[in-house]
């Protein structure tokens, strides 16, 4: 693992962007971002895992939803410092309930028109956002009493 991690170039923060995209259409499904820790339990469990910028924590994609992503390959570009994940994506990458995080088409004339396809209903996967939120607040305050 160590001479994969040594091929790559993080950023200052530590962080490298990933492409999420579906292994049999080739649809881009969703962009985000690794850590090292994240990229290691990737590889290691065939599963993406990644870094929460917002949360400031590892995650793995589809802890909460079961929206997993099977990994199926793992690319990198010339400059070493992107990397492409194609996966098998279980139900739907998107937080907001579609397949892909890019449903949503820029027109010249500035409207935005919805192109992707609804797969499930966030709150009766998620909750309502208030019960959201409030479960993080409370994992936050048991982290920082560890």
């Amino acid at each position: 693992m160590k001479k994969l991690l040594e091929r790559l170039k993080f950023d200052e923060k530590g962080l490298i962007p990933v492409i999420i995209q579906d292994v049999d259409s080739g649809e881009v499904l969703m962009l985000a971002y690794m850590n090292e820790e994240a990229f290691i339990m990737t590889m290691e469990t065939g599963k993406t895992h990644f870094w929460s910028r917002s949360r400031e924590k590892l995650w793995l994609k589809g802890e909460e939803s079961g929206n997993y992503q099977q990994v199926e390959d793992v690319y990198f570009d010339c400059d070493a410092d992107t990397l492409l994940i194609k996966v098998r994506q279980v139900r739907g990458a998107c937080h907001k309930g579609y397949w892909s995080c890019f449903y949503r088409q820029m027109k010249k004339e500035g409207e935005v028109k919805i192109v992707g396809k609804k797969v499930f209903e966030p709150k009766k996967v998620y909750g309502p956002k208030e019960t959201i939120e409030k479960t993080y607040q409370i994992l936050e305050k048991k982290k920082k009493r560890k």
